[in-house]
């Protein structure tokens, strides 16, 4: 039997044992892990919408209108919680409907009537609500009653100016009553038509609330002569024009002690809407709706406490913040804080509830996947032994039973030196010094005779 040939081994280098941070397994974890949240960081501020604006552009109407007064009460409201409004005056509600329908118009809000929007592109423009029922106001200087349109036919008709709803109104209602030429149309409104009916220029004025005062119209049921027309047919306007609404005046209801009126009188008029811009700011559209709530919510003339504001879709469609807000209310964090700061938390919640539905999965995956980044290490080298062993136990070629051991030999000596320059944390101590001597063990057997046969 051939002498066995024993091989000088080199002292092994002294292994770097175990570290507490093995940085290039760290780093392999943790890079994928934070790019993911800092793409979801960049994702969430991407699309998180803006701040709310700062100020809000309110149209109102001719100066002293009820437009204009119930625009400077919403202002005052609105101020409150910090948020600039600016009254735009303007001549009533169809010069409202085509500034916030024109997209290069530099206005938010506004109140607009019923029935204008025939021939208007709408599509950019959402309700937040009705806000009050409007009366068409029709006095008029006669020697008998008037109590139908038609019976103006040929007479001089103060109509309201141009821009204003009340004109518009008109012009459909005496077009439904076959009222035209020789019948005059004069483009007045408000004090200006109150005059001309006194001094007898017009046989009648048009009046409502977005281009004539309250004071005005309470003005001219103190001129003798003249009437406040009852419209007898209200329940046919109504089913005529599904914009209108039938209203009723009671006797006595603007002055008891002086019976004013003397008598009921049926009046029709158009709902006014609360519209805005579709791309309003959410937080903006609940303080627009919580000042509605506050302006028109209590009783009045024609109508009954707690009817205004309302989610009635009329002309336009009810926007989804507006519905929002009268199925729940206002946002929670803008009814308990002061504006600016529920504005900041909201828009920090909005970054930060999508980060933590992928920051808490990720505190969880990242050891995971660090543990099985440095055991997957291990697990290589004790492949590397496996596949050792299973030479130990092969035939080698008779002619090169030395050269084969040599290499064994040779590969140990690497997985050694690669096992101890290892660099694992503490807590995989004990499974690198198990390693360390599975690797001696093996060259323990390669040198006792455990070798090619």
């Amino acid at each position: 039997m051939p002498a066995i040939k024993r091989r000088w081994f080199r002292r092994p280098r002294l292994p770097v044992g175990p570290v507490s941070v093995s940085w290039r397994d760290l780093l392999v974890v943790v890079v994928p892990v934070g790019l993911v949240v800092v793409g979801a960081l960049w994702a969430a501020v991407a699309l998180v919408r803006p701040a709310p604006p700062s100020e809000i552009r309110f149209l109102g109407g001719p100066e002293g209108s009820s437009y204009r007064t119930n625009a400077e009460k919403y202002k005052a409201i609105i101020e409150r919680y910090g948020v600039e409004v600016e009254v735009i005056p303007s001549r009533g509600s169809l010069d409202n409907l085509h500034r916030l329908a024109d997209p290069d118009g530099q206005v938010d809000v506004g109140f607009v009537q019923s029935g204008l929007t025939e021939g208007v592109n709408i599509s950019g423009l959402r309700s937040l609500g009705s806000v009050l029922a409007q009366p068409l106001m029709v006095y008029y200087r006669s020697a008998e009653p008037i109590e139908m349109l038609s019976q103006l036919q040929g007479k001089r008709l103060a109509i309201g100016p141009e821009g204003s709803g009340t004109r518009a109104l008109a012009l459909a209602l005496l077009k439904g009553n076959d009222v035209g030429p020789p019948t005059v149309l004069v483009d007045q409104g408000g004090e200006e038509a109150a005059l001309a009916l006194i001094v007898g220029k017009v046989d009648a004025a048009f009046l409502m609330g977005d281009s004539a005062t309250p004071k005005v119209m309470r003005h001219l049921r103190e001129i003798p002569g003249i009437e406040l027309m009852n419209f007898r047919q209200a329940a046919g306007y109504v089913r005529r024009f599904r914009f209108l609404t039938r209203l009723n005046l009671p006797e006595g209801a603007m002055d008891l002690a002086r019976n004013v009126p003397p008598k009921p009188y049926e009046l029709v008029g158009p709902t006014v809407e609360l519209v805005a811009r579709e791309d309003l700011h959410p937080a903006l559209s609940d303080l627009l709706i919580s000042a509605a709530r506050e302006v028109h919510s209590g009783p009045g003339m024609y109508r009954d406490a707690g009817m205004y504001p309302s989610p009635q879709e009329r002309d336009f469609p009810i926007s989804d913040d507006a519905v929002r807000y009268y199925k729940s209310g206002g946002q929670f964090l803008y009814r308990n804080l002061p504006f600016w700061l529920a504005s900041l938390v909201d828009r920090m919640l909005v970054v930060l509830l999508p980060l933590l539905v992928l920051i808490v999965p990720a505190t969880r995956l990242a050891p995971a996947l660090y543990r099985w980044r440095v055991r997957s290490r291990i697990y290589r080298w004790y492949g590397a032994l496996m596949g050792i062993e299973r030479d130990m136990l092969q035939d080698p070629p008779p002619e090169k039973p030395d050269e084969l051991r040599e290499a064994i030999h040779k590969r140990l000596d690497e997985i050694e030196d690669a096992v101890n320059a290892m660099k694992t944390p503490l807590s995989f101590a004990d499974q690198l010094y198990v390693l360390r001597e599975h690797v001696s063990m093996v060259r323990r057997r390669l040198e006792a005779g455990h070798h090619p046969r």
